[in-house]
């Protein structure tokens, strides 16, 4: 087992490998997938298979800048999609005992304390204040 785990290093020493838009068009072919199941378009499955190859040319290429640039064109566009929902999960998880409020100056997205009624705050950004009113 040792020398295939040694072979297998030096075959992919100099390669570009897995970054974060090999994930996302893994997650994206399995999407494809699961809605191609229920609607069967042959140009799904295509595209599905164009997908996972070029996931494995880039994986296994030796143009290290190039695989490196379009990884980072990925990132432009999904950090900020990231983002949004990160915000939007951590909304629903400290639904309990958080209250998220935009600043009325900066729009600053801000996590405050959840107690009932009309407060001023204070944001940490602009350094401005604003009032909140909680409901509930």
């Amino acid at each position: 087992m040792g020398k295939l785990r040694a072979r297998l290093i030096s075959f992919m020493y100099g390669r570009y490998g897995v970054d974060q838009l090999y994930y996302g068009m893994l997650v994206l072919s399995l999407v494809i997938m699961v809605i191609n199941a229920f609607v069967r378009f042959f140009v799904l499955d295509l595209l599905v298979w164009a997908i996972l190859v070029l996931m494995i040319f880039r994986t296994f290429s030796r143009n290290i800048y190039k695989r490196r640039l379009e990884n980072q064109r990925f990132l432009k566009f999904w950090r900020p999609v990231k983002s949004k929902f990160s915000i939007t999960f951590a909304r629903i998880k400290e639904f309990r005992t958080k209250r998220y409020r935009k600043c009325s100056h900066c729009k600053a997205m801000l996590r405050l304390p959840r107690k009932t009624g009309k407060h001023v705050v204070n944001c940490p950004r602009c350094h401005r204040d604003f009032d909140v009113r909680v409901l509930w």
